[in-house]
């Protein structure tokens, strides 16, 4: 596949290796630029090196958790969209719609259905 013009930034908070690995080929496959991060704090750091435009999160990670890392980044940019990808029952769901704000989130369930999630990212990039 050709890398589009003005390729979008996706910031991947993930803390297990392999995932992270393997949702970044798919990812680089489809044409984006990735940052990989392996917890919240470093994810924060990338952050603000530079803005992504999209983040890409965890919930559970050391350090920073996936709530935290949203809180911080919609404080400073409320509409990034946001999808949370867990390996944990969405009953915390609501903790991360309120984390989340008023912009654009989804939420998916490990194991994950790439082919979703990569919808569901062309769906928030446009």
């Amino acid at each position: 596949m050709s890398v589009p013009p003005g390729r979008r930034r996706i910031l991947l908070a993930e803390d297990e290796a392999l995932a992270a690995m393997a949702i970044e080929d798919e990812l680089l496959r489809e044409g984006y630029e990735v940052v990989v991060a392996a917890d919240g704090i470093a994810a924060l750091e990338a952050a603000h090196a530079a803005m992504p435009d999209l983040l890409l999160t965890d919930l559970r990670m050391p350090r920073l958790d996936g709530v935290g890392l949203i809180r911080a980044l919609r404080a400073r940019t409320p509409g990034l969209p946001v999808v949370v990808m867990t390996g944990f029952a969405p009953g915390g769901a609501e903790e991360v719609r309120r984390a989340a704000g008023n912009g654009p989130l989804l939420l998916f369930t490990k194991p994950l259905d790439m082919d979703a999630v990569l919808a569901g990212l062309r769906r928030l990039l446009g």
